[in-house]
């Protein structure tokens, strides 16, 4: 199985008229609400420095965009490479975003809440330690916040009670030496979908040649540190010219998977310069989720 891209791909571009979004748009987060697809996603302009931009479609396709930033590098500690990689959780009746505070010797993985997806304050870091890749569980498990991240190569899982001090770290899915595509480093793209069959983790991985593919797995619903089905084959790789061809070349890369209707739409970033989106029926992704 492969997901398919939108015949309009790529949906976002940069905007030249704009010094902070002039050269890349890439990575972003989307989620539904109040009958919008509302999108936050990473740019850069001519000074290379991240910021997060906010857009909002009423069909997922064509993007209407703030003129300025929702979010720029405010701690410090992120005014090197700035703010990168949304992925926003609704729960609870706020909405919470995950992003990496980049500097220049170090970035953080950051957590901030919203009840309007514009302004945003930030709860704090996940922890004080080069990491990235987070991502928050759309419900509490067990009572608690649930969270996945990446330390070097491996996707890890903590909980929280006040979403500041977390425990339980511990390596849920780890790089497959043997299978190419995922062998040196993978992380968590979009939030965890909710499904009978447990939750559905959009994931990617990067081989030797440092090309991004994207796949899918089902994590146990009450105890998401048990992997149910890990398919070995990729459901997306580079292929169009701006995947192959970009600031970062070789890439698909995702923060944002959700279901539309019957479909799974993964919105994603090719090759670090533009915003695509592939699609494909939910239950065709199921099926091939629950192969491995």
């Amino acid at each position: 199985m492969r997901l398919t891209r939108h015949p309009q791909s790529p949906l976002l571009y940069p905007n030249p008229l704009n010094a902070w979004e002039a050269l890349n748009v890439f990575n972003c987060g989307v989620v539904r609400h109040n009958g919008l697809f509302h999108m936050l996603y990473r740019a850069q302009g001519v000074d290379y420095v991240s910021r997060i931009g906010y857009a909002v479609s009423a069909d997922g396709l064509r993007w209407n965009r703030l003129q300025q930033p929702v979010l720029e590098p405010h701690q410090g500690r992120d005014d090197y490479r700035g703010v990168e990689d949304p992925r926003i959780t609704p729960l609870d009746g706020t909405f919470y975003m995950t992003y990496t505070a980049f500097g220049a010797h170090s970035f953080f993985p950051m957590i901030a809440r919203s009840d309007n997806l514009i302004t945003w304050t930030d709860v704090g870091p996940l922890e004080r330690a080069q990491n990235k890749d987070h991502v928050l569980f759309p419900e509490k498990i067990g009572g608690r916040y649930a969270i996945l991240h990446r330390r070097p190569g491996q996707i890890w899982i903590a909980y929280s009670d006040d979403l500041i001090h977390w425990d339980g770290q511990q390596v849920i899915m780890s790089p497959r030496l043997d299978n190419g595509w995922d062998s040196v480093s993978i992380g968590s793209n979009g939030v965890p979908i909710r499904t009978d069959h447990g939750w559905l983790l959009c994931y990617h991985g990067y081989d030797a040649a440092h090309v991004y593919r994207q796949s899918v797995a089902l994590l146990d619903l009450e105890d998401p540190t048990q992997v149910i089905h890990r398919p070995q084959e990729f459901i997306m790789e580079p292929s169009e010219w701006w995947e192959i061809h970009g600031d970062v070349p070789n890439v698909v890369f995702s923060c944002a998977a959700l279901v539309v209707g019957e479909d799974l739409y993964c919105y994603y970033g090719g090759a670090d310069r533009l915003i695509g989106l592939a699609t494909a029926p939910f239950a065709d992704v199921m099926a091939f989720a629950q192969q491995g």
